[in-house]
């Protein structure tokens, strides 16, 4: 089927379609139907089957005679160590865990938060807790803690599962500490928690609270799968705000295991069997679909990887575990490519590997400018797609439907809207747009399965932040627009789209152009506030390593460039030269911050920041050029 008809069929009879899907996973009892619309403008799906993730995931593959599979992969070249867990192994490991953590009175329903670091036990606990009916929510391990405080009073666990640390290149991430630290901070104790002792590090226990993880399964029965319903959350991941309470996002079980396989042939074209690799962590929601579930329910070997795109120990680390795992497929953020770039424009360590088992690269995380893909293309010599989705959605929004029909790629565009989106632009009074014309992105309700049907304990607030706004619609916070073919364009969040003079531009088509000058390898546009146009832009640019050109005169010539191609309007006279940008570990640029120093507000240092010392750097900056004003 086309792609265009797979689309209109999943709009004009979701009911069909999604229950047509829903035919891939195994039930143990399947729903009567696939749209439960009887509370809209909340949404529900598959609600009266009964099935279990766990057994989607790992037994039922066993049980097809492809248990010695390669399920897992863990290369780390932070411990110089790699080794492969089968699908029967995942299985009786996840099994036994489950059994443990049962045995200490953990059952369906309860919470169970994970503070791991990218090592197979993550995945472990994860489906130990599916298995169980356990909602499990992950926070990305060494968060600090007063984060992980909050989120546990949010949650309020019955169990806290552990590592003792983490490890980066050249340091040990104490994680015991912090998890001491939070649960005094927290008005919520867990019952007890498990610790994953570390080889580079063996942390310090609590007696009657702090368990080991193998002498806490030592003689425990194995546990078996329980069946739940499908709206029974899964898993709540809690979203990196940066300011206030961060929002719980519920992720429903039934929804989400029939979006994620379909997606798995669909968009990333991988077959059981294939060897597909994100390069992402399970503390962000790129890990849990797409490094946990989604590879293990359609029957991939997915890569848990601890390490970093570069440094571990250079811009090549990326190329030889796709050329030692035989990836497939692979899926990292713009910024990481960025990163490898910036260090080996020229590609000398892409030629250095056999890469000819890689057939397509996917990019998401934040916009993915034309420049990047280009670079990685030429290096690659295959499809490199980008494709938009949020935390809140679970899978992708817009996306090139690779297994299903690939369609031509647009540079500067994620393409075309998946099954179940509904995706229209609207202006500020929830009028819809006509092509090319920049407005908020909104999808039309129901949104399809395995996206957020609220959030935890905060249905007030669900409401208020996604279905408020625009009446019959989810409101996703980006700004784009969507062209006359129905591509679509995401230029910038709707808080960083500026208004300058009257005019809103948006802060990525700049950051666009700036990104395509040859000495540019990384860029960020904010607005700043300014008494006679309301806001102006200012850039800010990281040059590609071993550029000895003079620094002032590159800003200058980017200016001109922003000029010439958007024109006076972008009234863009501002770019200042900084060694690196700030962002959250998960790679998206502090933009919001960024402005708040410039115009010399108050902020809250944002908790998923991945290193706080580049902000006094971004502040001199300013300085220099007389930011803030006064």
């Amino acid at each position: 089927m086309r792609y265009a008809d797979l689309h209109q069929w999943s709009i004009s009879d979701p009911n069909g379609f999604w229950m047509e899907q829903a035919q891939k996973i195994d039930w143990v009892r399947p729903p009567s139907k696939a749209l439960f619309d009887d509370n809209a403008p909340l949404y529900e799906w598959f609600k009266d089957g009964l099935v279990n993730t766990c057994w989607n995931a790992l037994d039922r593959h066993v049980d097809a005679g492809r248990g010695e599979q390669v399920a897992v992969i863990h290369d780390s070249p932070v411990t110089h160590s790699k080794r492969e867990l089968t699908y029967r192994e995942m299985r009786d490991r996840v099994a036994s865990l489950a059994g443990a953590l049962r045995a200490k009175g953990v059952q369906k329903g309860d919470r169970v938060i994970i503070y791991m670091p990218m090592i197979p036990e993550a995945l472990e606990a994860m489906l130990a807790c599916a298995r169980l009916g356990a909602i499990h929510s992950v926070v990305f391990g060494g968060f600090a803690a007063n984060e992980l405080a909050v989120r546990i009073n949010d949650a309020q666990p019955k169990c806290i599962i552990a590592a003792s640390c983490g490890l980066e290149p050249g340091r040990v991430i104490h994680y015991k500490p912090l998890l001491d630290g939070a649960i005094e901070l927290a008005s919520h104790t867990p019952d007890f928690c498990v610790i994953f002792q570390r080889e580079q590090e063996v942390a310090k226990l609590t007696d009657g609270r702090d368990y080991d993880w193998h002498a806490f399964q030592y003689g425990v029965a194995s546990a078996e799968c329980v069946p739940v319903e499908g709206d029974h959350p899964a898993y709540v991941l809690y979203t990196s705000g940066t300011t206030g309470q961060p929002k719980g996002v519920v992720r429903p079980t039934a929804g989400h295991l029939v979006a994620l396989q379909w997606t798995m042939k669909n968009i990333y074209d991988v077959d059981p069997g294939d060897v597909f690799w994100a390069a992402s962590d399970v503390g962000w929601v790129v890990g849990h679909s797409y490094i946990c579930y989604a590879p293990l329910i359609a029957g991939n070997t997915t890569i848990v990887f601890e390490g970093k795109p570069i440094g571990t120990p250079d811009a090549g680390t990326f190329w030889r575990v796709i050329s030692e795992h035989k990836v497939k497929s692979f899926f990292t953020a713009p910024t990481a490519f960025r990163a490898v770039k910036r260090e080996d424009p020229k590609g000398e360590f892409v030629g250095k590997y056999d890469l000819s088992c890689l057939k397509t690269v996917y990019l998401a995380g934040e916009r993915a400018d034309p420049d990047t893909i280009e670079w990685a293309q030429d290096q690659l010599k295959v499809p490199v797609i980008d494709h938009w989705w949020q935390t809140e959605s679970g899978w992708p929004i817009a996306a090139n439907p690779m297994g299903v029909e690939p369609l031509p790629v647009k540079l500067g565009s994620p393409a075309v809207a998946m099954p179940g989106y509904d995706i229209h632009v609207l202006d500020e009074g929830g009028n819809p747009v006509g092509a090319n014309t920049l407005g908020a992105i909104a999808i039309k309700l129901p949104l399809p399965p395995g996206t957020l049907p609220t959030l935890w304990n905060a249905e007030d607030r669900f409401r208020k932040s996604y279905l408020d706004q625009f009446p019959g619609y989810y409101a996703t916070g980006d700004a784009g627009y969507v062209d006359a073919d129905g591509y679509v364009y995401i230029m910038a969040r709707t808080d960083d789209v500026i208004n300058v003079a009257g005019h809103r531009l948006s802060t990525g088509g700049m950051e666009e152009v700036l990104a395509s000058h040859p000495d540019v390898a990384e860029c960020a546009v904010i607005g700043i506030a300014d008494d006679l146009k309301g806001q102006l832009p200012l850039g800010f640019l990281c040059l590609n390593s071993g550029t000895t050109r003079d620094n002032a005169a590159i800003a200058q010539e980017c200016v001109k460039l922003v000029r010439d191609r958007i024109g006076p309007v972008a009234a863009f006279k501002l770019a200042v030269v900084v060694d690196r940008l700030p962002k959250t570990r998960s790679g998206k640029i502090l933009r919001a911050t960024m402005a708040s120093i410039a115009d010399g507000k108050d902020y809250k240092m944002p908790a998923t920041i991945d290193d706080p010392a580049i902000l006094p750097e971004i502040a001199k900056a300013l300085q220099g050029l007389g930011y803030p004003k006064g």
